[in-house]
């Protein structure tokens, strides 16, 4: 009769394992889709970026310090490893500081928000900028979801035990950063 009691403990145990193991997993695949969500859509901003460049370099030539600063910053984003998500969302944000003084710039021409391939430009841009924010949230959700799996007890232990670790938000930590670039759409008359 023990040997029932003691084989019947050790089962459940085995079988709370595997549950908590699989609900790491499922977390860690979740936290890895999401990033992967991001990536894409920084990845469209970024080969957004050279567009938005050439149609206000015609008009504000002398603008030559912000379009090199967006220029710079874009190449800094893209050179980083996908995985640094601190030094990902710090490049990131610079970028998007860069973007909204970039628009601040085409502001100040007429015919160049007038320009149908600009408007078209910062209509796409404001979109991106929505989709990173709802990708960026996404991923933090799942982010919190795998760090409180990791944490709490007692599927802490078994996160040790597998290797399962914590992951960083994707946060802004400056906060002139966090600023996203106005974008005005302008309508043509």
């Amino acid at each position: 009769m023990l040997g029932w009691i003691i084989a019947l403990i050790v089962a459940a145990a085995v079988i709370y394992v595997v549950f908590i193991f699989n609900r790491l997993v499922h977390t860690r695949q979740m936290a890895n889709e999401a990033w992967s969500g991001i990536d894409v859509q920084l990845k469209r901003r970024s080969d957004l970026v050279p567009n938005l460049v050439e149609a206000v370099k015609g008009y504000a030539a002398h603008e030559r310090g912000v379009l090199e600063e967006v220029t710079q910053l874009r190449g800094q984003a893209r050179a980083l490893p996908g995985g640094d998500i601190a030094a990902r969302a710090q490049a990131e944000g610079a970028l998007s500081a860069a973007l909204g003084k970039l628009i601040a710039v085409a502001e100040s021409y007429p015919d160049l928000k007038a320009s149908g391939n600009f408007l078209a430009l910062q209509q796409e841009l404001a979109q991106l900028e929505t989709d990173i924010e709802m990708a960026r949230r996404y991923y933090n959700g799942a982010v919190r979801n795998q760090n409180v799996l990791v944490q709490s007890f007692p599927s802490n232990l078994i996160a040790v035990l597998f290797g399962f670790a914590q992951r960083d938000y994707f946060e802004i930590s400056n906060e002139a950063e966090r600023a996203v670039p106005q974008v005005a759409l302008q309508t043509a008359r």
